[in-house]
């Protein structure tokens, strides 16, 4: 419980960090908030009176105070560009991001793992060599050179999946997932390379542990002292790792997104960036934070429950 708790305080006072550095880092950009809304022909008169009741002539703490209340409340204000609410254009997008992320993590683990493992089970062999190369390549290569590869190959060449878009998954779930495949394979080809080459090193100092030497002794297979005995016991860093990636894909997931033309958060977030749209780049900045470190802690409990070794620790 106290763990928990302890966490739980740890993640507040983070995000409450992040969000007065995003607050102030926003609002000492170059440019006239007032202005943006109004035009720049507009009169002086009314974009004092903008200004005002904008409460940008306010001290900055003030505008951190009324800011960080609307978003604890709910009221996120409306988007200068999109002219919706906030808090709704974040919800939708975020559900969109949300699927490619999930796809290429589920890609990247998909791949990794049995690789990472057959890379360990053939240690300093041919096999190891294949696998230690793909795993070194796939993380020299920037993801926007994956997903343009992806584009001329799937896309122009063979026309197997569309170059750019988005679906709804409200409207149409099988056509998001479709649309959304090819951005998800260029993050997680990425990953993948991460996550193999940190089985690979887990499972290699797990297979020469004592009992995995005993489970070979009593007569177990190969197969099930592997992938019940040692595999067991490396997915938990494994998966430690896979949750700390979260944040690496929402930082990629903006070059991916805006390459495919897939309007999720990254995509979102960089239109904000481009027409410096302050409420929607506070409001970005601070989900993409929420979540990463919401991932990250329930990663951790996910480790408590499956490793015994760290709840008696």
């Amino acid at each position: 419980m106290s763990y928990f708790l302890n966490r739980t305080l740890s993640i507040l006072l983070t995000l409450l960090l992040i969000s007065m550095i995003t607050f102030a880092v926003t609002n000492i950009l170059p440019g006239d908030v007032a202005m943006m809304i109004m035009g720049t022909q507009s009169n002086p008169e009314a974009l004092a009176g903008l200004r005002q009741s904008l409460g940008l002539n306010d001290p900055i703490y003030i505008q951190y105070a009324h800011w960080i209340g609307g978003m604890l409340t709910g009221n996120w204000g409306n988007s200068l560009i999109f002219k919706v609410p906030i808090a709704t254009l974040l919800l939708q997008k975020a559900t969109a991001s949300a699927i490619i992320v999930v796809m290429s993590m589920t890609i990247a683990l998909a791949l990794a793992v049995p690789l990472g493992v057959w890379s360990a089970v053939h240690r300093d062999k041919w096999q190891d060599t294949v696998s230690s190369s793909a795993a070194l390549f796939g993380v020299s290569l920037p993801d926007f050179f994956w997903g343009i590869m992806l584009i001329l190959l799937f896309a122009r060449t063979l026309g197997w999946f569309p170059s750019s878009g988005f679906s709804d998954p409200g409207e149409d779930f099988s056509q998001s997932i479709y649309h959304a495949f090819l951005p998800a394979l260029a993050l997680g080809l990425g990953l993948m390379a991460h996550l193999t080459r940190m089985t690979r090193s887990t499972m290699v100092g797990i297979l020469g542990q004592e009992f995995i030497r005993v489970s070979r002794a009593k007569g177990l297979s190969e197969r099930t002292v592997v992938w019940r005995y040692a595999l067991s016991n490396a997915i938990g860093p494994v998966a430690t790792i896979a949750g700390l990636q979260i944040g690496y894909l929402f930082g990629s997931i903006i070059v991916v997104e805006t390459l495919f033309s897939y309007t999720g958060m990254g995509w979102l977030t960089y239109q904000a960036l481009l027409n410096r749209d302050v409420p929607l780049i506070q409001a970005s900045v601070f989900v993409i934070a929420a979540v990463v470190m919401l991932t990250n802690f329930l990663v951790d409990l996910f480790y408590l429950l499956v490793d015994p070794r760290v709840r008696l620790g």
